[in-house]
């Protein structure tokens, strides 16, 4: 296939899936003590994607209640798109109010808004809340893990199978550290998330005569400077987990660990994993959400050319001293794109080069669908180029 190539422009992913290649930034081998006691582990760069550490990361494993971070994606999601409003009122079923484990104590009939909800989930842990949420999105829990799956199929999460929205033990229920990190990753790219995990007390039914106080179960978010998230998890299998995330300067870092032997010991492996990369590394920001960063253009479409315009912020990840020399972008399309075009269609990709080397590549999809135009349509843009020729 040919490729029609643009130098030096550098485009954000409209819908930015995982990373397609990433070069690692330094050799596994320098840093592969870092989480000694966890099963699996892995630490990327938010922005990029880019692995720094990773150990075993690709075991499948019971991830307990970091699952309910594709619930909360699938939340953020609907929010996004107009199908769920933070004001909308969700009422607990029986089976939502059944739940074991960590919950809210819902009562059957009980109605909290969604706002109130991703609190219970983001905070508390509630294995209620998160069933309650579910059945306002999908109808069931059984139709709501149905979108989970189809979403991790979507995020290239190829060691994670969900039995149910909020990791209470069930068999074949999985994931790993790499498909965890990629979910959290995605989560992200919701900027309004981490008010609800990032927050470290608050309080559901304030007005009611029996307040119910809320800590965050991730108590990084209160003594480790940055943290804003994400999710604990622990199950007599699963042991403890940890999907956290912290944020200094232009460096935002995901660390992830499963079947750690206790809580103090997740919390320091994590702490010495982000203590390492805000030490080492530097992100250096390439585009700003919204900044214009291109143009497709469209064959016998309706619109011939679409606007291309950064979704998320866009950065590289570097060793700190080398303060981005000789870094060049180059963005890669398609030639003779044709109409229709779908939504999310890929339309070429992104390279990023260190001299000669590829630092990382990413994909670019259609932020627009287009059909196909009329003939009548055609003739006036034939017409109109002849015009200007002449």
């Amino acid at each position: 296939m040919k490729w029609k190539l643009l130098s030096g422009v550098l485009s954000l992913v409209l819908a930015l899936p995982t990373l397609a290649v990433a070069k690692e930034p330094t050799p596994k081998s320098a840093v592969t003590d870092m989480a000694a006691s966890a099963k699996s582990a892995i630490l990327m760069d938010a922005d990029s994607g880019t692995v720094i550490y990773e150990k075993n990361s690709d075991i499948s494993l019971p991830p307990a209640s970091i699952t309910k971070i594709m619930t909360m994606l699938l939340v953020m999601e609907a929010l996004d798109e107009g199908k769920l409003k933070l004001t909308d009122k969700v009422q607990a079923s029986e089976y939502a109010s059944s739940m074991g484990g960590s919950q809210i104590f819902l009562e059957p009939g009980e109605e909290m808004t969604v706002d109130e909800m991703l609190k219970g989930v983001a905070m508390a842990s509630g294995n209620d809340a998160s069933v309650a949420l579910a059945e306002k999105l999908a109808g069931s829990e059984q139709q709501f893990v149905a979108m989970m799956n189809e979403k991790a199929r979507d995020l290239g999460m190829k060691n994670t199978k969900f039995v149910n929205c909020n990791g209470l033990p069930a068999e074949g229920h999985v994931s790993s550290a790499r498909d965890i990190a990629l979910m959290s990753r995605e989560l992200l790219k919701y900027e309004g998330i981490t008010k609800y995990t990032g927050m470290y007390q608050d309080y559901l039914r304030k007005s009611s005569p029996k307040p119910f106080w809320l800590v965050n179960t991730n108590k990084l978010v209160r003594f480790y400077s940055g943290a804003d998230g994400l999710k604990t998890g622990f199950t007599s299998e699963a042991k403890f987990c940890l999907s956290a995330t912290a944020r200094r300067d232009n460096l935002r870092l995901i660390a992830v660990v499963m079947g750690e032997p206790n809580t103090k010991t997740r919390n320091a492996e994590v702490s010495h994993l982000f203590d390492y990369a805000f030490a080492q590394y530097t992100n250096i920001p390439l585009y700003k959400k919204g900044d214009p960063i291109g143009t497709l253009t469209v064959q016998k479409g309706k619109v011939d050319k679409i606007p291309l315009t950064a979704k998320h912020s866009y950065s590289v990840l570097l060793k700190k001293g080398d303060a981005g020399k000789g870094i060049r972008q180059e963005l890669v399309l398609e030639p003779n794109i044709k109409a229709p075009v779908e939504i999310g269609q890929p339309i070429g990709k992104l390279i990023v080069y260190r001299g000669d080397e590829v630092l990382s590549e990413f994909p670019v999809e259609s932020p627009l669908a287009v059909s196909r135009a009329g003939w009548w349509t055609m003739l006036r843009r034939a017409t109109g180029k002849l015009f200007l020729s002449e």
